[in-house]
């Protein structure tokens, strides 16, 4: 299956993860604009945004991209909503990116949340539901993912669901790398 011809639908009892809109925004907000979260987005070469988005409009702008790399096959975002509450607490990025260093043919994923989903039973639920079908998805043989130091509860959900810690930097258009990055093996 072709993700940007169609994109899949993940669910459990619990979340549901389906293609970003823009109806998405107002919730979205909420995940954008928490300064809590903020600080565990992954804006590795995203030209200098670093997600903090406190208006509406700022939202419905970074959606809008979302929407057009979406149509142009760079990346998929997804919603992440509380099926118990009926809100969107997040999104899901992944693409196969290409590149010239060790993360070549690498399913990149990034993972926003707002700060109260940010626990180890939410993020191995919410990963669990798209995780199996990431490298058939993207035809890539890895995964990758940027935990930041100081994100216990993502390391803790990463180590479980088999990511193992890089010691490979992520080549950046500053070439100077990034770091903090869990990989995956198929």
């Amino acid at each position: 299956m072709n993700p940007y011809e169609t994109c899949p639908v993940f669910e459990n009892e619990n979340f549901l993860l389906r293609l970003v809109t823009m109806d998405d925004a107002a919730d979205l907000l909420s995940v954008y604009s928490d300064e809590k979260a903020v600080p565990l987005f992954n804006s590795d070469n995203c030209n200098g945004d670093d997600f903090h988005y406190t208006t509406l409009e700022r939202m419905q702008q970074g959606i809008e991209f979302w929407l057009w790399a979406y149509k142009n096959h760079s990346f998929v975002r997804w919603s992440i909503f509380d099926k118990k509450i009926g809100k969107g607490i997040g999104t899901i990025e992944l693409f196969n990116r290409k590149a010239e260093d060790y993360f070549n043919d690498c399913g990149l994923l990034r993972l926003d949340l707002r700060s109260d989903y940010e626990d180890t039973e939410h993020i191995m639920e919410i990963l669990s539901l798209i995780l199996p079908h990431t490298c058939e998805l993207f035809g890539c043989q890895m995964i990758a993912t940027k935990i930041p130091p100081f994100a216990a509860a993502r390391r803790t959900a990463a180590a479980q669901l088999g990511f193992l810690e890089s010691k490979e930097l992520v080549g950046g258009k500053d070439q100077e790398g990034y770091a903090d990055y869990y990989v995956m093996w198929k």
